[in-house]
């Protein structure tokens, strides 16, 4: 199908088209083998694949498997371990329906929202998109702690920047790719260090939308299905929506799916 512009909302039909042509569901790039060794790391609990999400229920790997299948659309064969994996393109629309009626009731509501991404190579296109369309419906972004530094196990230095009204964090030179919940912590202790409040909603991704949900903010975002743990987070009640989809496609190609989210926010 041809490429259509972010103001053109296309139906149902056609946004399926576009997902499993472009690979943004569908039989997408990211690996069986890294899917499945994600599970293993979320249920070990390591660092930078919790996503900052503190769980209830010990997950063994065989239930976040069966959370993956259901949630994601995943290959549900357990004893296939190499090849392309795959996302459900049904449940890609479903999640962004049900997200696209939260984003509608924040610009209605006129709440505060907060924004933000640690995959700034791809689904950052969707965020700036998101930001500006509910600012301009009357919702206020919430963007606090700008500069606020940390070095990561590496050594390396990270700040977040808000750029068009999403937060990222930055190395100064460049905006970098993170799981790190640290960014989305510092961000509510600065609210909270300035007795603001926290923000009514958080539209994010990896750690940013992980820390939202642990600490109790209704959260919505997107997910890779190498990313278990915001739909672990789902299934607990933690995260409100999470949209299983490609997270790092060239970036236009999102352009339907974004025009397909904010099509009531108005």
């Amino acid at each position: 199908m041809s490429q259509r512009r972010a103001g053109r909302p296309p139906d149902r039909s056609a946004l399926r088209e576009h997902l499993v042509a472009h690979r943004i569901a569908g039989a997408v790039a990211t690996p069986r083998e890294n899917n499945l060794r994600n599970i293993v790391r979320m249920c070990d609990r390591q660092e930078g694949w919790t996503f900052g999400l503190a769980v209830d229920h010990e997950w063994t790997t065989d239930e976040v498997f069966e959370v993956m299948v259901e949630r994601v659309g995943i290959d549900p064969d357990p004893s296939r371990t190499e090849g392309p994996d795959s996302i459900d393109p049904g449940r890609t629309i479903e999640r962004l329906d049900a997200m696209a009626e939260r984003l509608s009731r924040a610009a209605v509501d006129r709440q505060r929202v907060m924004v933000a991404t640690g995959h700034p190579a791809g689904v950052l296109a969707v965020h700036a998109a998101v930001a500006a369309a509910i600012e301009a419906a009357g919702a206020t972004l919430v963007t606090p702690a700008a500069g606020w530094s940390y070095r990561t196990n590496a050594g390396a230095h990270r700040e977040i920047r808000w750029v068009g009204g999403v937060g990222m964090v930055s190395n100064r030179g460049e905006l970098n790719h993170t799981h790190s919940p640290r960014a989305m912590e510092a961000a509510l202790a600065a609210l909270r260090n300035h007795a603001e409040a926290p923000p009514d909603l958080v539209i994010a991704d990896h750690g940013w939308a992980g820390a939202a949900g642990h600490a109790g903010i209704d959260t919505v975002g997107f997910a890779d299905c190498n990313d278990p743990a915001l739909f672990v987070g789902e299934a607990e009640g933690k995260i409100s929506v999470a949209v299983p989809l490609d997270d790092n496609v060239l970036p236009h190609l999102y352009a339907p799916l974004t025009a397909y989210l904010l099509r009531d926010v108005r």
